[in-house]
């Protein structure tokens, strides 16, 4: 193989796509508590309500925000919007990034695929496609080896 494999541990996220989503959430917390600080017809209860919820939709951005995948020398964890995932890397049998899929699948040796949402062609389409063949790479070589072999 002629590609160089990333250094482990290796983080993938979608960095332009989390900027958005957090910038847009403290915008969106601001605004929102700046205008229900400022409107005089609001009871204190209907600030709290105004507050609590831009804060609801600050944190449902934060979550989008939050996914990645993280890929190191005994396996690979998929962090979703809701959930994480701990794989070896003997489980992943193709790293898939097909032209109109809205992320990365993981097809493992169970027979299911896995979403990994942290590879994303969205905003930054080549970062997702380079992002998905060094982990499909990485895969690839980490799931030939025999078990206990390191790496020389």
């Amino acid at each position: 193989m002629s590609e160089q494999l990333p250094a482990l541990p290796v983080t993938f996220r979608p960095g332009r796509t989390r900027a958005v989503l957090l910038t847009a959430g403290a915008a969106i917390f601001v605004v929102i508590t700046v205008v229900a600080l400022l409107l005089d017809r609001l009871s204190p209860g209907e600030r709290v309500s105004f507050i609590f919820t831009a804060a609801l939709m600050a944190g449902v951005l934060a979550m989008l925000a939050r996914v990645k995948v993280v890929a190191d020398d005994s396996g690979v964890t998929v962090v979703n919007i809701a959930t994480r995932r701990r794989l070896e890397w003997a489980e992943i049998v193709q790293v898939n990034l097909r032209p109109g899929d809205p992320w990365v699948f993981l097809n493992l040796s169970d027979g299911t695929s896995l979403p990994a949402l942290g590879i994303q062609p969205g905003i930054a389409k080549q970062r997702a496609i380079a992002d998905a063949r060094a982990l499909r790479a990485l895969a690839e070589a980490r799931s030939t080896r025999e078990p206990g072999e390191r790496e020389g």
